[in-house]
């Protein structure tokens, strides 16, 4: 592909500039420009709002009221209004002139703060357990943790960490156009910094080269100096010393213990004060690799900042949310065997986050508490993050979609108006050549008859990265995709898959059946795939999808004879039953209203443009479901017992075996393997059992049938649509 579209660019580019944008896109177009902005009317989607349940007040109280109105700032144009100067002179040092006018704030009380903390004054007093500290004065405790602080950090030098800042923002205005920030996303910041409690900020990296970005956005909006972790051992004595002044944490050997060793427990104490850890190594060395790629292509960059909320505020109203909670094993392997049917009303309890030493130090209470926060930051995250162009590029090509011009811009219209935030903006044609200029890799640009092209995606490997690439557009369509798997696996008994539209349209579909396929749904997908927030009942969701079904004219309801209309609420004695529930609470009590609202009835809607979506939102969960079902057909393969690493690389290889063969290489991918492998053993598929050479994944003797094995790939192949 690149020698052929080399050959191709350096011919036209030799008799024209914009040869190639004009050959193509030669025909269907004219003299019209149509223009993609990522606005829906006059105001852009505002993302990342936190959990209006969780953290009522911080939702009402830090969030700006002019949010909407307001634009993006370039962190890295700085000018001479930037500074307190004018002139010649300054216009030419505007740079330096900006970078010496830079707030440090001082951090001369860090020695006493960590002496007052809860945890060093258990030291002090004996409470903790035996190790260093235990026994001795409070002066020598208090040289202890000068010693441990100085081993940590310095305090920042201000004249270095200004010109540090100089050198970042000259390298940042070589490397990018712009870095962009939104204004009110940085009202909101500032105004939560001046509440006096620390700021806490959780990041999702999404580049190398945060390690440097972050850092530098904070000090130059005023947000304090970012305190980052590196490892001792990669640097020098004099290395050290400098990363010192620039507010660097270098953690002290005895803090790498683990947590039953009786040294270091002074040590840990300390850390546990001061140092959250964010790998800066990382960013040096994309710097570098930056620096070598750069050939004057320089790109945007943006950097969201989500809303912030009081974290005592949510520690108070969390718990209140938990409820009854079971394992996947126990909610869904019954109904997978055939040995039930009916779902229990718990939520799943599914937790892949891994298990360091500092969470183990909390109580089982405390972990759920960090785990369940992980959640909510992780959903904000993501719906912060805007959707950018090689993605809706690539679920175009993957899914086949005939016209690129014209789907390109419903697809971004269909993501603005989920409350998704899209990065990019400008000529349709240009974010279309320039998103297949992109994905030149993977895709094949073919000359047709009148000078038209016809780009096609690859076959091969290369359909993996354009699945990993459309999966960035699976959030903001999650709920209409979960609901239209449902949809078919509601369907696979009743209607062969390849059957005519007109002919799935004919069947009704109850609003209990619905609901019963898309909790199975929703407990078979992982959590971070779904994110729901914790606080959000699988009944809710299930409504939610419902409701998303029927906003974008998938689903229209069908009165039965006999029943009420569904619009004829006069009748309905609201005081004393509420057909729709207001919050996730189903209780027993309500379980009657529950099974009133179930006697709804829908139909697949007959518009000519349902088929195609329908097909799309299915596609959406493909590769996830296939891998899942390909997982179970190796089964019978695979060389059990193995540690979890090997079972997922033997899966892999199964999947890529398998892919050259049907073609579907999408499912090929590692971190749909490992998902499969963590999904089965949570369902029982697979037992983990302790060895000398470590834990081991055994099949289970459930699963030890051929009989039982068809049941479960049958399960998941209900919800595939072909």
């Amino acid at each position: 592909m690149d020698t052929v579209l080399g050959a191709r660019l350096q011919t036209q580019q030799r008799s024209s500039q914009n040869g190639w944008e004009t050959s193509l896109w030669s025909s269907g177009l004219g003299m019209k420009l149509e223009a993609v902005t990522p606005f829906l009317g006059k105001y852009r989607p505002f993302v990342g709002r936190c959990c209006q349940t969780c953290t009522p007040k911080s939702w009402e109280s830090l969030f700006h009221k002019s949010i909407m109105d307001l634009g993006f700032c370039d962190v890295i144009l700085v000018k001479e209004k930037n500074t307190r100067f004018r002139g010649w002179l300054v216009r030419r040092l505007c740079y330096f002139l900006w970078s010496l006018e830079q707030h440090i704030p001082p951090c001369w009380d860090v020695p006493q703060k960590v002496m007052e903390s809860t945890r060093v004054q258990k030291v002090i007093s004996g409470s903790a357990p035996a190790g260093a500290g235990e026994g001795q004065v409070p002066g020598l405790v208090k040289k202890e943790v000068q010693r441990i602080l100085g081993h940590l950090q310095s305090l920042p030098h201000p004249f270095l960490l200004r010109l540090f800042s100089w050198v970042v923002l000259r390298f940042l205005n070589c490397l990018f156009l712009n870095v962009q920030l939104h204004q009110g996303h940085l009202k909101m910041v500032r105004k939560a910094a001046q509440a006096g409690s620390p700021l806490v900020l959780l990041c999702t990296h999404k580049s190398r080269l945060d390690g440097i970005l972050l850092p530098f956005v904070l000090l130059s909006q005023g947000l304090g100096v970012l305190r980052v972790a590196w490892d001792p051992h990669t640097c020098s004595p004099i290395l050290r010393a400098l990363l010192r002044k620039l507010g660097g944490l270098f953690l002290p050997p005895e803090a790498n213990l683990s947590l039953d060793s009786s040294e270091g427990v002074l040590a840990r104490s300390v850390v546990h004060v001061v140092a959250p850890p964010l790998g800066l190594w990382t960013g040096a060395l994309a710097i570098l690799r930056s620096l070598r790629g750069w050939r004057g292509r320089r790109v945007c960059v943006r950097v969201h900042l989500a809303q912030p909320f009081s974290l005592q505020e949510y520690t108070n109203n969390a718990r209140s949310c938990w409820g009854s909670r079971q394992t996947l094993e126990q909610l869904l392997q019954p109904i997978v065997l055939g040995h039930s049917t009916v779902i229990p009303d718990t939520e799943k309890e599914q937790e892949w986050t891994p298990v360091t030493g500092p969470l183990l130090a909390l109580k089982e209470e405390d972990q759920l508490l960090v785990r369940r926060l992980g959640r909510h930051v992780l959903n904000a995250s993501v719906a912060s993050s805007a959707v950018m162009s090689t993605a809706i590029m690539a679920s175009l090509l993957l899914f086949k979609h005939q016209k690129l011009l014209g789907e390109f811009s419903w697809l971004t219209e269909e993501t603005l108006l989920r409350g998704f935030d899209v990065g990019f903006s400008g000529q349709l044609r240009c974010l279309v050549q320039h998103a297949l200029s992109l994905l030149r890799a993977q895709v094949t640009v073919l000359r047709v008859h009148h000078g038209d092209l016809l780009v096609v995606a690859q076959p091969g490997p290369g359909l993996a990265h354009l699945a990993r690439l459309s999966a960035e557009l699976l959030p903001a369509f999650l709920s209409e995709a979960v609901g239209a798997c449902a949809v078919r696996a509601l369907l696979a008994g009743r209607v062969p898959p390849e059957g005519p539209w007109e002919l799935q349209g004919v069947e009704l579909l109850g609003q209990n059946e619905l609901y019963r396929q898309v909790l199975l749904l929703l407990h078979l997908l992982p959590q971070d795939l779904l994110l729901l927030q914790p606080c959000q009942s699988s009944y809710c969701y299930c409504q939610e999808v419902l409701d998303r079904l029927i906003q974008c004219g998938l689903l229209v309801a069908e009165e039965t004879p006999g029943s009420r209309l569904a619009c004829d609420t006069g009748r309905q004695r609201l005081s004393a039953k509420l057909l729709w529930k207001p919050s996730g609470d189903f209780t027993d009590s309500e379980s009657d209203d529950f099974e009133e609202a179930g006697g709804r009835y829908f139909r697949l809607s007959q518009q000519s443009r349902c088929p195609d979506f329908f097909l799309f939102l299915c596609r959406l969960l493909s590769p996830l479901l296939k891998a899942f079902a390909q997982a179970a057909a190796f089964l019978p393969r695979g060389q059990l017992p193995d540690t979890e690493s090997g079972c997922a690389e033997q899966l892999l290889q199964f999947l890529q075996a398998t892919a050259q063969e049907d073609g579907f290489f999408e499912c090929a991918d590692p971190s749909l393997a490992i998902r499969a492998v963590w999904t089965f053993r949570d369902l029982g598929v697979l037992q983990q059992m302790p060895s000398p050479a470590g834990p081991m994944l055994h099949l289970s003797p459930t699963f030890a049938s051929q009989q039982n094995q068809k049941k479960l790939e049958q399960f998941i192949r209900q919800f595939i649509c072909g």
